[in-house]
Protein backbone atom coordinates (compact mmCIF):
# COMPACT_ATOMS: atom_id res chain seq x y z
CA UNK A 1 0.00 0.00 0.00
CA UNK A 2 3.00 2.41 0.72
CA UNK A 3 4.88 1.20 -1.73
CA UNK A 4 1.95 2.17 -4.70
CA UNK A 5 1.29 5.59 -2.88
CA UNK A 6 5.01 6.47 -2.78
CA UNK A 7 5.01 5.50 -7.01
CA UNK A 8 1.86 7.55 -7.42
CA UNK A 9 3.49 10.73 -5.57
CA UNK A 10 6.47 10.75 -8.02
CA UNK A 11 4.89 10.35 -10.64
CA UNK A 12 2.10 13.11 -9.83
CA UNK A 13 5.97 14.94 -8.80
CA UNK A 14 7.03 14.28 -11.86
CA UNK A 15 4.19 15.78 -14.06
CA UNK A 16 4.20 18.94 -12.39
CA UNK A 17 7.97 19.54 -12.33
CA UNK A 18 7.22 18.78 -16.24
CA UNK A 19 4.21 21.17 -15.90
CA UNK A 20 6.09 23.78 -14.10
CA UNK A 21 9.00 23.53 -16.53
CA UNK A 22 6.68 24.35 -19.57
CA UNK A 23 5.49 27.55 -17.76
CA UNK A 24 8.84 29.32 -16.76
CA UNK A 25 9.10 29.61 -20.73
CA UNK A 26 6.93 32.70 -20.79
CA UNK A 27 6.63 35.74 -18.39
CA UNK A 28 2.59 35.55 -17.99
CA UNK A 29 2.88 32.16 -16.52
CA UNK A 30 6.26 31.58 -14.35
CA UNK A 31 4.36 32.26 -11.76
CA UNK A 32 2.21 29.82 -12.15
CA UNK A 33 4.95 27.14 -13.10
CA UNK A 34 6.89 28.31 -10.48
CA UNK A 35 4.26 27.40 -7.56
CA UNK A 36 3.32 24.03 -9.73
CA UNK A 37 7.31 22.95 -9.65
CA UNK A 38 6.95 24.06 -5.51
CA UNK A 39 4.03 21.51 -5.10
CA UNK A 40 5.44 18.77 -6.88
CA UNK A 41 8.70 19.09 -5.15
CA UNK A 42 6.87 18.71 -1.90
CA UNK A 43 4.73 15.64 -3.34
CA UNK A 44 8.66 14.50 -3.82
CA UNK A 45 10.01 14.88 -0.54
CA UNK A 46 6.44 13.38 0.70
CA UNK A 47 6.71 10.56 -1.19
CA UNK A 48 10.41 9.71 0.12
CA UNK A 49 9.63 10.20 3.84
CA UNK A 50 7.23 7.44 2.92
CA UNK A 51 9.52 5.10 1.61
CA UNK A 52 10.23 1.76 3.23
CA UNK A 53 14.00 2.13 3.13
CA UNK A 54 14.24 5.29 5.90
CA UNK A 55 14.80 3.00 9.43
CA UNK A 56 15.10 6.58 11.26
CA UNK A 57 14.02 10.04 10.96
CA UNK A 58 16.32 11.61 13.53
CA UNK A 59 19.20 12.56 10.89
CA UNK A 60 16.34 14.05 8.49
CA UNK A 61 14.81 15.57 10.84
CA UNK A 62 18.41 17.63 12.00
CA UNK A 63 18.90 17.96 7.96
CA UNK A 64 15.46 19.63 7.93
CA UNK A 65 16.22 21.76 10.57
CA UNK A 66 19.61 22.83 9.73
CA UNK A 67 18.61 23.62 5.94
CA UNK A 68 15.70 26.03 7.35
CA UNK A 69 17.87 27.42 9.58
CA UNK A 70 20.25 28.47 6.19
CA UNK A 71 17.52 28.62 3.77
CA UNK A 72 15.06 31.11 5.35
CA UNK A 73 17.62 33.65 5.97
CA UNK A 74 18.83 33.65 2.18
CA UNK A 75 15.22 33.60 0.48
CA UNK A 76 14.47 36.75 2.69
CA UNK A 77 18.02 38.82 3.39
CA UNK A 78 19.24 38.38 0.06
CA UNK A 79 18.02 41.23 -2.36
CA UNK A 80 17.00 40.41 -5.86
CA UNK A 81 19.79 42.06 -7.07
CA UNK A 82 22.19 39.45 -6.13
CA UNK A 83 19.95 36.49 -7.30
CA UNK A 84 23.16 35.56 -9.95
CA UNK A 85 25.07 34.74 -6.31
CA UNK A 86 22.77 33.31 -5.22
CA UNK A 87 21.56 30.83 -8.04
CA UNK A 88 25.55 30.20 -7.86
CA UNK A 89 25.42 28.97 -4.56
CA UNK A 90 22.33 26.54 -4.85
CA UNK A 91 24.13 25.32 -7.63
CA UNK A 92 27.14 24.84 -5.85
CA UNK A 93 25.55 22.93 -2.47
CA UNK A 94 23.52 21.05 -4.73
CA UNK A 95 26.52 19.42 -6.61
CA UNK A 96 27.97 19.21 -3.30
CA UNK A 97 25.10 16.90 -1.93
CA UNK A 98 25.42 14.71 -4.96
CA UNK A 99 28.74 13.90 -4.76
CA UNK A 100 28.54 13.25 -1.13
CA UNK A 101 25.88 10.52 -1.91
CA UNK A 102 28.06 9.12 -4.40
CA UNK A 103 31.14 9.33 -1.64
CA UNK A 104 28.91 7.73 1.08
CA UNK A 105 27.47 5.04 -1.37
CA UNK A 106 30.93 3.75 -2.40
CA UNK A 107 32.23 3.50 1.01
CA UNK A 108 29.83 1.39 1.86
CA UNK A 109 29.47 -1.00 -0.82
CA UNK A 110 32.95 -0.27 -2.54
CA UNK A 111 34.15 -4.07 -4.09
CA UNK A 112 30.31 -4.78 -4.27
CA UNK A 113 29.23 -2.47 -6.53
CA UNK A 114 28.19 -3.85 -10.37
CA UNK A 115 29.40 -2.08 -13.15
CA UNK A 116 26.25 0.23 -13.89
CA UNK A 117 25.79 1.37 -10.06
CA UNK A 118 29.40 2.21 -10.08
CA UNK A 119 29.38 3.97 -13.78
CA UNK A 120 26.35 6.02 -11.86
CA UNK A 121 28.12 6.70 -8.78
CA UNK A 122 31.38 7.79 -10.47
CA UNK A 123 29.34 9.81 -12.92
CA UNK A 124 27.71 11.26 -9.76
CA UNK A 125 30.78 12.21 -7.90
CA UNK A 126 32.71 13.66 -11.04
CA UNK A 127 29.84 16.22 -12.42
CA UNK A 128 28.76 17.02 -8.04
CA UNK A 129 32.38 17.59 -7.59
CA UNK A 130 32.93 19.87 -10.53
CA UNK A 131 29.71 21.87 -10.26
CA UNK A 132 30.67 22.51 -6.49
CA UNK A 133 33.75 24.17 -7.00
CA UNK A 134 33.32 25.82 -10.28
CA UNK A 135 29.63 27.25 -9.04
CA UNK A 136 32.07 28.60 -6.14
CA UNK A 137 34.36 30.34 -8.11
CA UNK A 138 31.28 32.04 -10.65
CA UNK A 139 30.04 33.18 -7.01
CA UNK A 140 33.46 34.36 -6.38
CA UNK A 141 33.87 36.08 -9.82
CA UNK A 142 30.43 37.56 -9.32
CA UNK A 143 30.49 39.11 -5.96
CA UNK A 144 33.88 40.29 -6.71
CA UNK A 145 35.62 38.10 -4.04
CA UNK A 146 38.15 36.98 -6.96
CA UNK A 147 38.88 38.47 -10.32
CA UNK A 148 36.28 38.68 -13.06
CA UNK A 149 38.98 39.32 -16.12
CA UNK A 150 39.57 36.07 -17.90
CA UNK A 151 42.83 34.20 -15.93
CA UNK A 152 44.76 33.08 -18.63
CA UNK A 153 48.17 31.01 -18.97
CA UNK A 154 50.05 29.09 -21.39
CA UNK A 155 48.74 25.66 -22.62
CA UNK A 156 46.12 26.33 -20.63
CA UNK A 157 43.17 24.64 -22.25
CA UNK A 158 45.60 21.78 -23.29
CA UNK A 159 46.56 21.00 -19.44
CA UNK A 160 42.32 21.54 -19.13
CA UNK A 161 41.39 19.06 -21.38
CA UNK A 162 44.06 16.43 -20.13
CA UNK A 163 43.04 16.90 -16.66
CA UNK A 164 39.20 16.48 -17.64
CA UNK A 165 40.22 13.16 -19.87
CA UNK A 166 42.43 11.66 -17.33
CA UNK A 167 39.46 12.35 -14.40
CA UNK A 168 37.03 10.07 -17.26
CA UNK A 169 39.41 7.32 -17.45
CA UNK A 170 39.36 7.25 -13.76
CA UNK A 171 36.04 6.70 -13.69
CA UNK A 172 36.03 4.31 -16.21
CA UNK A 173 38.75 1.68 -14.63
CA UNK A 174 37.11 2.34 -11.68
CA UNK A 175 33.75 0.75 -13.28
CA UNK A 176 36.56 -1.90 -14.72
CA UNK A 177 37.48 -2.24 -11.34
CA UNK A 178 35.41 -0.90 -8.54
CA UNK A 179 38.25 -1.91 -5.21
CA UNK A 180 40.83 0.91 -6.15
CA UNK A 181 39.56 3.35 -3.43
CA UNK A 182 42.58 5.23 -3.64
CA UNK A 183 42.00 6.12 -7.40
CA UNK A 184 38.40 7.05 -6.55
CA UNK A 185 38.95 9.54 -4.26
CA UNK A 186 42.25 10.71 -6.05
CA UNK A 187 39.05 10.75 -9.17
CA UNK A 188 37.10 13.09 -6.42
CA UNK A 189 40.22 15.36 -5.98
CA UNK A 190 41.05 15.99 -9.70
CA UNK A 191 36.97 16.88 -10.47
CA UNK A 192 37.13 19.37 -7.72
CA UNK A 193 40.30 20.62 -9.35
CA UNK A 194 38.52 20.75 -13.32
CA UNK A 195 35.66 22.71 -11.68
CA UNK A 196 37.97 25.48 -10.48
CA UNK A 197 40.23 25.37 -13.51
CA UNK A 198 37.47 25.50 -15.95
CA UNK A 199 35.59 28.42 -14.72
CA UNK A 200 38.46 30.40 -14.10
CA UNK A 201 39.49 31.70 -17.65
CA UNK A 202 36.09 32.28 -18.51
CA UNK A 203 35.06 36.41 -18.01
CA UNK A 204 32.18 38.33 -17.25
CA UNK A 205 30.56 39.01 -20.37
CA UNK A 206 30.38 34.97 -20.25
CA UNK A 207 28.29 34.52 -16.94
CA UNK A 208 25.11 33.50 -17.79
CA UNK A 209 26.09 30.62 -19.72
CA UNK A 210 28.34 29.58 -17.14
CA UNK A 211 25.33 29.70 -14.76
CA UNK A 212 23.14 27.91 -16.83
CA UNK A 213 25.52 25.34 -17.92
CA UNK A 214 26.42 24.45 -14.44
CA UNK A 215 22.91 24.33 -13.51
CA UNK A 216 22.87 21.42 -16.36
CA UNK A 217 25.74 19.82 -14.42
CA UNK A 218 24.23 19.55 -11.28
CA UNK A 219 21.03 18.42 -12.89
CA UNK A 220 22.73 15.45 -14.23
CA UNK A 221 24.48 15.11 -11.29
CA UNK A 222 21.19 14.62 -9.50
CA UNK A 223 20.06 12.34 -12.10
CA UNK A 224 22.73 10.39 -11.45
CA UNK A 225 22.12 10.10 -7.80
CA UNK A 226 18.78 8.82 -8.50
CA UNK A 227 20.04 6.08 -10.43
CA UNK A 228 22.61 5.19 -7.59
CA UNK A 229 19.41 5.22 -5.00
CA UNK A 230 17.12 3.81 -7.42
CA UNK A 231 15.21 6.85 -6.97
CA UNK A 232 12.74 7.80 -10.12
CA UNK A 233 11.34 11.38 -9.43
CA UNK A 234 15.58 12.49 -8.95
CA UNK A 235 16.09 10.68 -12.27
CA UNK A 236 13.10 12.59 -13.78
CA UNK A 237 14.18 15.57 -12.16
CA UNK A 238 17.68 15.75 -12.33
CA UNK A 239 16.91 14.95 -16.40
CA UNK A 240 14.81 18.15 -17.22
CA UNK A 241 17.00 20.11 -15.12
CA UNK A 242 20.36 19.43 -16.85
CA UNK A 243 18.74 19.01 -20.57
CA UNK A 244 16.96 22.78 -19.70
CA UNK A 245 20.31 23.76 -18.49
CA UNK A 246 22.55 22.42 -21.70
CA UNK A 247 19.68 23.82 -24.02
CA UNK A 248 19.74 27.15 -22.30
CA UNK A 249 23.52 27.40 -22.28
CA UNK A 250 23.73 27.11 -25.90
CA UNK A 251 20.30 29.29 -26.85
CA UNK A 252 22.75 31.94 -24.62
CA UNK A 253 25.57 31.70 -26.71
CA UNK A 254 23.51 32.06 -29.93
CA UNK A 255 22.29 35.55 -28.11
CA UNK A 256 26.35 36.59 -28.28
CA UNK A 257 26.81 34.98 -31.70
CA UNK A 258 29.11 32.63 -30.23
CA UNK A 259 29.91 29.04 -29.98
CA UNK A 260 29.99 26.94 -26.81
CA UNK A 261 33.28 25.91 -27.40
CA UNK A 262 34.56 29.80 -27.94
CA UNK A 263 32.60 30.54 -24.10
CA UNK A 264 34.39 27.60 -22.79
CA UNK A 265 37.48 28.03 -24.01
CA UNK A 266 38.00 31.41 -25.62
CA UNK A 267 38.66 33.80 -22.43
CA UNK A 268 36.34 36.33 -23.51
CA UNK A 269 34.90 38.87 -21.94
CA UNK A 270 36.87 40.90 -19.43
CA UNK A 271 35.99 43.21 -16.91
CA UNK A 272 37.67 46.61 -17.94
CA UNK A 273 35.99 48.84 -14.80
CA UNK A 274 39.35 50.80 -14.73
CA UNK A 275 39.79 50.85 -18.30
CA UNK A 276 41.31 54.15 -19.48
CA UNK A 277 39.20 56.59 -21.65
CA UNK A 278 40.17 57.10 -25.09
CA UNK A 279 40.20 60.77 -26.73
CA UNK A 280 37.91 58.80 -29.59
CA UNK A 281 35.70 57.29 -27.26
CA UNK A 282 35.08 61.09 -25.10
CA UNK A 283 35.05 63.14 -28.67
CA UNK A 284 31.94 64.35 -29.69
CA UNK A 285 30.36 63.15 -26.11
CA UNK A 286 26.91 65.06 -25.73
CA UNK A 287 26.18 65.14 -21.71
CA UNK A 288 22.80 66.36 -20.50
CA UNK A 289 21.57 67.07 -17.83
CA UNK A 290 18.33 66.13 -15.75
CA UNK A 291 16.73 69.02 -16.88
CA UNK A 292 17.47 67.89 -20.60
CA UNK A 293 16.63 64.40 -19.86
CA UNK A 294 13.41 65.42 -18.25
CA UNK A 295 12.64 67.49 -21.29
CA UNK A 296 13.03 65.01 -23.51
CA UNK A 297 10.62 62.08 -21.21
CA UNK A 298 7.94 65.13 -21.07
CA UNK A 299 7.79 65.28 -25.06
CA UNK A 300 7.94 61.78 -25.81
CA UNK A 301 4.90 60.08 -27.14
CA UNK A 302 6.94 56.93 -27.47
CA UNK A 303 9.04 54.96 -24.42
CA UNK A 304 10.80 52.08 -24.81
CA UNK A 305 13.26 51.51 -21.82
CA UNK A 306 16.45 49.43 -22.15
CA UNK A 307 17.68 47.84 -18.15
CA UNK A 308 21.38 46.12 -18.05
CA UNK A 309 22.96 45.04 -15.49
CA UNK A 310 23.67 48.77 -13.82
CA UNK A 311 20.16 48.65 -13.17
CA UNK A 312 20.77 46.09 -10.95
CA UNK A 313 24.27 47.38 -9.24
CA UNK A 314 22.43 50.68 -8.69
CA UNK A 315 19.30 48.75 -7.58
CA UNK A 316 17.07 50.82 -10.04
CA UNK A 317 14.14 49.09 -11.14
CA UNK A 318 11.75 50.42 -8.49
CA UNK A 319 12.82 54.03 -9.79
CA UNK A 320 12.88 53.06 -13.36
CA UNK A 321 8.90 51.86 -13.14
CA UNK A 322 8.07 55.24 -11.42
CA UNK A 323 9.68 57.18 -14.44
CA UNK A 324 8.27 54.65 -16.96
CA UNK A 325 4.21 54.82 -15.45
CA UNK A 326 4.62 58.47 -14.68
CA UNK A 327 5.92 59.45 -18.70
CA UNK A 328 2.95 56.42 -19.60
CA UNK A 329 0.17 59.31 -17.72
CA UNK A 330 1.37 62.12 -20.23
CA UNK A 331 -0.17 60.08 -22.62
CA UNK A 332 3.07 57.70 -24.18
CA UNK A 333 3.34 54.36 -24.95
CA UNK A 334 5.70 52.43 -22.63
CA UNK A 335 7.98 49.23 -23.66
CA UNK A 336 11.03 47.36 -21.97
CA UNK A 337 13.36 45.72 -23.87
CA UNK A 338 15.06 42.88 -22.74
CA UNK A 339 18.03 41.37 -24.19
CA UNK A 340 19.05 37.82 -23.49
CA UNK A 341 22.05 38.25 -22.32
CA UNK A 342 21.44 41.76 -20.20
CA UNK A 343 22.85 41.25 -16.40
CA UNK A 344 24.78 38.06 -14.88
CA UNK A 345 22.34 34.70 -15.59
CA UNK A 346 19.49 34.13 -18.10
CA UNK A 347 16.24 36.59 -17.22
CA UNK A 348 18.48 38.77 -14.35
CA UNK A 349 16.46 42.06 -15.87
CA UNK A 350 12.74 39.87 -16.08
CA UNK A 351 13.39 39.02 -12.55
CA UNK A 352 14.00 42.89 -11.17
CA UNK A 353 11.13 44.30 -13.31
CA UNK A 354 8.63 41.58 -12.22
CA UNK A 355 9.81 42.80 -8.23
CA UNK A 356 9.01 46.01 -9.67
CA UNK A 357 5.59 44.82 -10.43
CA UNK A 358 6.29 46.12 -14.02
CA UNK A 359 3.04 44.40 -16.44
CA UNK A 360 4.34 41.46 -17.95
CA UNK A 361 2.49 42.75 -21.01
CA UNK A 362 5.41 45.74 -21.71
CA UNK A 363 8.33 42.91 -21.72
CA UNK A 364 9.25 42.46 -25.11
CA UNK A 365 12.49 40.19 -26.17
CA UNK A 366 14.71 41.55 -29.02
CA UNK A 367 13.09 39.93 -32.10
CA UNK A 368 9.57 41.54 -30.37
CA UNK A 369 10.55 44.91 -30.15
CA UNK A 370 13.60 45.48 -32.60
CA UNK A 371 11.93 47.12 -35.41
CA UNK A 372 10.02 49.40 -33.14
CA UNK A 373 13.15 51.64 -31.85
CA UNK A 374 12.95 53.29 -35.58
CA UNK A 375 9.40 54.66 -34.70
CA UNK A 376 10.18 55.47 -31.11
CA UNK A 377 10.81 59.29 -29.95
CA UNK A 378 13.21 58.06 -26.93
CA UNK A 379 15.13 55.14 -25.92
CA UNK A 380 16.08 54.71 -22.26
CA UNK A 381 19.31 53.16 -21.70
CA UNK A 382 19.58 52.24 -17.90
CA UNK A 383 23.30 50.64 -17.50
CA UNK A 384 23.02 48.30 -20.11
CA UNK A 385 26.44 48.38 -22.75
CA UNK A 386 27.38 45.57 -24.87
CA UNK A 387 23.77 44.73 -25.96
CA UNK A 388 22.94 48.58 -27.39
CA UNK A 389 26.56 48.64 -29.02
CA UNK A 390 26.00 48.65 -32.87
CA UNK A 391 29.99 48.54 -33.18
CA UNK A 392 28.15 44.33 -33.33
CA UNK A 393 26.73 45.52 -36.80
CA UNK A 394 28.75 47.66 -38.41
CA UNK A 395 32.35 47.08 -37.68
CA UNK A 396 33.55 43.75 -38.92
CA UNK A 397 36.85 44.16 -36.67
CA UNK A 398 34.82 44.25 -33.32
CA UNK A 399 34.88 41.26 -30.96
CA UNK A 400 31.37 41.39 -30.81
CA UNK A 401 30.51 41.83 -34.47
CA UNK A 402 27.72 39.48 -35.61
CA UNK A 403 26.01 39.77 -31.57
CA UNK A 404 22.54 40.14 -31.97
CA UNK A 405 22.07 43.91 -30.32
CA UNK A 406 19.15 46.04 -29.48
CA UNK A 407 18.72 48.78 -32.47
CA UNK A 408 18.57 51.78 -29.78
CA UNK A 409 20.78 53.84 -32.16
CA UNK A 410 17.87 54.03 -34.36
CA UNK A 411 15.65 55.87 -32.20
CA UNK A 412 14.51 59.62 -32.15
CA UNK A 413 16.68 60.14 -29.03
CA UNK A 414 18.76 58.36 -26.80
CA UNK A 415 18.97 58.37 -23.09
CA UNK A 416 22.15 56.48 -21.81
CA UNK A 417 22.40 56.83 -18.19
CA UNK A 418 25.79 55.53 -16.38
CA UNK A 419 28.36 55.86 -13.95
CA UNK A 420 31.08 56.86 -16.63
CA UNK A 421 32.33 56.22 -20.15
CA UNK A 422 34.23 53.35 -18.91
CA UNK A 423 33.57 49.95 -21.36
CA UNK A 424 31.60 46.95 -20.56
CA UNK A 425 32.06 43.55 -19.72
CA UNK A 426 33.61 43.48 -23.36
CA UNK A 427 36.16 45.61 -23.02
CA UNK A 428 35.56 47.71 -25.93
CA UNK A 429 34.71 51.36 -26.52
CA UNK A 430 30.61 51.57 -27.44
CA UNK A 431 29.83 53.95 -30.80
CA UNK A 432 26.12 54.87 -29.45
CA UNK A 433 27.43 56.81 -26.51
CA UNK A 434 28.83 59.63 -29.82
CA UNK A 435 26.11 59.18 -31.53
CA UNK A 436 24.53 62.58 -32.51
CA UNK A 437 21.29 61.64 -31.12
CA UNK A 438 22.49 60.35 -28.26
CA UNK A 439 22.49 61.77 -24.83
CA UNK A 440 24.69 61.05 -21.89
CA UNK A 441 23.84 61.51 -18.13
CA UNK A 442 26.27 60.13 -15.87
CA UNK A 443 25.80 59.26 -12.13
CA UNK A 444 24.00 56.53 -9.97
CA UNK A 445 21.26 55.20 -12.05
CA UNK A 446 18.75 54.78 -9.07
CA UNK A 447 19.62 58.94 -7.57
CA UNK A 448 19.55 59.83 -11.43
CA UNK A 449 16.55 58.44 -12.01
CA UNK A 450 14.66 59.66 -8.84
CA UNK A 451 16.06 63.44 -9.75
CA UNK A 452 14.55 63.09 -12.98
CA UNK A 453 10.82 61.91 -11.93
CA UNK A 454 11.12 65.05 -9.19
CA UNK A 455 11.67 66.87 -12.30
CA UNK A 456 8.82 65.37 -14.25
CA UNK A 457 6.20 66.14 -11.12
CA UNK A 458 7.87 70.09 -11.78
Amino acid sequence: MIGSLVDLLYIAASVLFILGLKGLSSPETARRGMLLAEIGMLMAIVGTLLHHDIVSYEWIVAGFLLGSVIGVPIAVLIPMTKLPERIALSHAFGGLAAAMVGVSEYYRHGEELGAIKMGAIGFEVMLGALTFTGSMMAFGKLQGVITGVPVTYRFQNVSNISLFAVTIGSVAYLVYDPSRHALFYAMLGLAFLVGLLFVLPIGGADMPVVISLLNSYAGLAASATGFVLSNNVLIIAGALDGASGFFLSIIMSKAMNRSFTNVLFGAFGAIAETAPVSVAQTAGVNEGSLEDAGMLLENARSLIVVPGYGMAVAQAQHAVRELADLVAKHGATVKYAIHPVAGRMPGHMNVLLAEANVPYDQLYDLDAINDDFSATDVALVVGANDVVNPAAKTNPRSPIYGMPVLNVDLARSVIVLKRSMNPGFAGIENDLFVRPNTMMVFGDAKQTLTRIVAELKK
